[in-house]
C-alpha cells in the first residue's frame, strides 16, 4: 500500500506540473524498461548458464594463457548477513579461473556470525585471507585493509552481498592476456533480488570519460592493476559511499584511455536489498554528493575548468567555463528560407554571426566547408534551419565543451514536435548506416545507461547539430568533399576525429526543438561502400553499443 501511495502522489505531481500530455509521455517512458526486462529474460535463456563445451574451452584457453595473472579479490565486510555473505564467498570459491586470492577486511562488525563465518572459509581454504579490523573504520579503510593483503597482480572488488559469475575472472585474465598494456578492466553486471533472480542488466559502452562524468560507468564487476591502485594511494578516506568512483577517477589520471578495457559480458549480480543504492538510488543520497565531490577534485587535480552539479535521478552533470575571452561562433545554418530573423527563429542571441548555406544542393559538403572558411570566428556551429534551441543561452555549453582540448564536436539533443526524440548521437550500425540513438523514445525516458538524459559520447553526430573548433574543422581539411561520400561526410568527419583522440559529446538537456517533419536522410549504396571501406573497423562494433544490445538506435537487447 505504501509503494501504491508513492506511486499515485508521484503521477498527481505529474499531471500537476505536465497536464495529462505529460503523464501520458511518463507512462510511455516507463514502458520501455518493462519491454527490456522481458527481453533479458529471453537473452538470459541463450546466455545465462555455461555450458560444458564452453566449460571445456575456458579450462583449455587457461593453460594456453602467456600470464596467468594472480588475480586478488577485494572484500571488505560489516555486518552482512549470513546467508548473503556465504553466496558472496562461495561465488569466489567457485571461480573457474584458479589463480586467485580472497582478501577480507572486516570492519569490526558488531554481528558475531560474521567473524564466525570469515573465520571459517579462512581456515578451510589457503587462499583466503582474513584481516579483523579492532576498529569500525568505514568502506574506505576496510577496503585499504583488504588491499594490504594483496599479492596479486591485479585486484577485483566485489561487495559482501555481491556475487560474481563462475567465469568472472576467467574473463579478466583472458583480457589481460588479450592486451597486455591494460590497467583497468570493466564488465556489465545486471542486479539479483532476494530469490536469485536476475534482471535489469547494465549493458555499458566501451569506456566513455563523459558518461564516467555523469555517472559511474565502470561499476562492477571492475579490477585494476595492483601497482596502479598501491602508487595513487588505495581508497580515499572521507569519501566513503563514492570510495570506488572516486578510485576510478585517481587511476584514470595516470593512465591513458586505451589502457581501461571493457569486457561487454554481465559478470557481476549486484544485490537488490533494502538499505543498498542497489534496491534504489534514493537510499545513500550521502553518496550522490560525494561522487560530486570526487569530480570536482579530480578536475583540480587535472587542472579543467569544471564544475559538476546535480542532475537526473541524483546523477551528475558537469559544465565547462569558457576562457576568459568568450570564443567567438559563427553559426551556419542550411536553411532555403533566407526572410526574417534568422537568430530569432534558431533561438539564438542576435550577437552571433550567421551564415546562410542552401539545403538543396548536390554538394552541401562543399558549401558547407566554403561558409566555414568565410568564417574568422574560434567556433563553428553547424545547424539545420528548421530547428530551435529551447533556451537561447545553451548554445553557449556547446561552445564550452567544444572549445575543450580532447573534444572534437559536441551536439545536443534534438526532440520532435511530437515531444520524442529525433536524435540524441549516431549509432553506426553493421552495414556502416548511421542510426539515431533514442529516436522515438520519449522525451522524459532514462535510455540506455540514461544516456537520453546524460551527457555521453558517441561515434558520430550529424550536421544537423554539430559545434566544432575551428581550428581542429581547418586541420582535418573540413568535411570530406569525396564524390562516393555525398551524404555520410558529417559522420566521416566525427570518425576522423576519434582517430585523433578527440571526442564526440552529446548533451541531451541542450534541447533543439524541430518543426515540421523530420527529413529522411537516403544514403546511395556506392556511398555507403566508400564508407565501409574507408571504416570497415565499425562493421564489426561500435564502441559506444554495447554487442549485447541492436545496432539500431534503440538499444535494444539482442536475442
Amino acid at each position: 500500500m505504501a509503494s501504491l501511495g508513492r506511486k499515485l502522489k508521484t503521477a498527481f505531481g505529474i499531471l500537476r506540473d505536465s497536464g495529462p500530455t505529460g503523464l501520458k509521455r511518463r507512462l510511455a517512458a516507463m514502458k520501455i524498461p518493462r519491454r527490456q526486462k522481458v527481453l533479458y529474460s529471453k537473452w538470459l535463456e541463450k546466455h545465462g548458464s555455461i555450458s560444458a563445451d564452453q566449460l571445456a574451452w575456458m579450462n583449455s584457453t587457461i593453460e594456453s594463457f602467456a600470464e596467468r595473472p594472480m588475480i586478488s579479490v577485494i572484500l571488505p565486510v560489516y555486518n552482512v548477513d549470513e546467508k548473503w555473505l556465504r553466496l558472496c564467498i562461495d561465488s569466489v570459491i567457485n571461480q573457474i579461473y584458479p589463480h586467485w586470492e580472497l582478501c577480507i577486511a572486516d570492519d569490526a562488525s558488531p554481528s558475531p556470525h560474521v567473524g564466525r563465518v570469515l573465520q571459517e572459509y579462512s581456515a578451510n581454504d589457503s587462499r583466503i585471507k582474513l584481516e579483523l579490523r579492532s576498529e569500525n573504520g568505514h568502506i574506505s579503510a576496510a577496503s585499504n585493509s583488504a588491499l594490504a593483503l594483496a599479492t596479486g597482480e591485479l585486484v577485483a572488488l566485489l561487495d559482501h552481498d555481491d556475487e560474481l559469475t563462475a567465469d568472472a575472472l576467467f574473463w579478466v585474465a583472458n583480457e589481460f592476456n588479450a592486451y597486455p598494456r591494460t590497467a583497468i578492466i570493466y564488465s556489465d553486471e545486471d542486479l539479483i533480488d532476494e530469490r536469485g533472480r536476475r534482471f535489469a542488466p547494465k549493458f555499458k559502452p566501451d569506456f566513455s570519460r563523459d558518461l564516467l562524468y555523469s555517472l559511474n560507468l565502470l561499476t562492477h564487476l571492475s579490477a585494476y592493476r595492483t601497482d596502479l591502485v598501491r602508487s595513487i594511494g588505495g581508497f580515499r578516506i572521507g569519501i566513503e559511499g563514492s570510495q570506488d568512483y572516486d578510485l576510478e577517477l585517481r587511476a584514470i589520471e595516470k593512465i591513458d584511455d586505451d589502457q581501461i578495457r571493457h569486457i561487454a559480458r554481465v559478470l557481476y549480480h549486484w544485490r537488490v536489498i533494502r538499505g543498498s543504492v542497489a534496491y534504489s538510488m534514493d537510499e545513500k543520497p550521502y553518496a550522490h554528493e560525494r561522487a560530486r565531490d570526487a569530480i570536482r577534485d579530480h578536475f583540480e587535480r587535472t587542472g579543467i575548468r569544471g564544475k559538476v552539479v546535480e542532475s537526473f535521478l541524483s546523477l551528475h552533470r558537469v559544465t565547462y567555463r569558457n576562457p576568459d575571452r568568450v570564443p567567438p561562433a559563427t553559426v551556419i545554418v542550411s536553411t532555403d528560407v533566407i526572410e526574417g530573423n534568422v537568430c530569432k527563429r534558431i533561438g539564438v542571441a542576435e550577437n552571433y554571426e550567421t551564415v546562410i548555406v542552401p539545403v538543396a544542393v548536390s554538394d552541401r559538403a562543399k558549401l558547407l566547408n566554403e561558409a566555414a572558411a568565410r568564417s574568422k570566428a574560434d567556433v563553428l556551429v553547424f545547424l539545420d534551419g528548421n530547428l530551435r534551441f529551447v533556451d537561447k543561452e545553451v548554445i553557449d555549453e556547446l561552445i564550452a565543451f567544444a572549445m575543450q582540448p580532447d573534444i572534437g564536436a559536441v551536439a545536443g539533443r534534438i526532440i520532435r514536435s511530437d515531444h520524442c526524440v529525433e536524435q540524441a548521437g549516431i549509432v553506426i550500425q553493421p552495414d556502416l548506416s548511421p542510426a539515431f540513438a533514442h529516436a522515438g523514445f520519449p522525451r522524459e525516458a532514462p535510455g540506455n545507461m540514461f544516456r537520453n538524459r546524460q551527457i555521453s559520447n558517441y561515434s558520430a553526430i550529424s550536421v544537423a547539430c554539430m559545434v566544432v573548433r575551428r581550428e581542429l574543422f581547418d586541420e582535418l581539411g573540413g568535411f570530406n568533399r569525396s564524390v562516393t561520400l555525398t551524404d555520410l561526410f558529417d559522420f566521416d568527419l566525427c570518425l576522423r576525429l576519434w582517430e585523433r583522440n578527440k571526442r564526440i559529446v552529446v548533451l541531451p538537456h541542450v534541447e533543439l526543438i524541430r518543426s515540421g517533419n523530420v527529413p529522411q536522410r537516403i544514403f546511395r549504396p556506392e556511398d555507403l561502400e566508400a564508407f565501409r571501406s574507408r571504416w570497415h573497423q565499425y562493421e564489426d562494433r561500435d564502441p559506444f553499443c554495447n554487442p549485447n544490445l541492436k545496432r539500431d538506435g534503440s538499444f535494444g537487447i539482442d536475442v
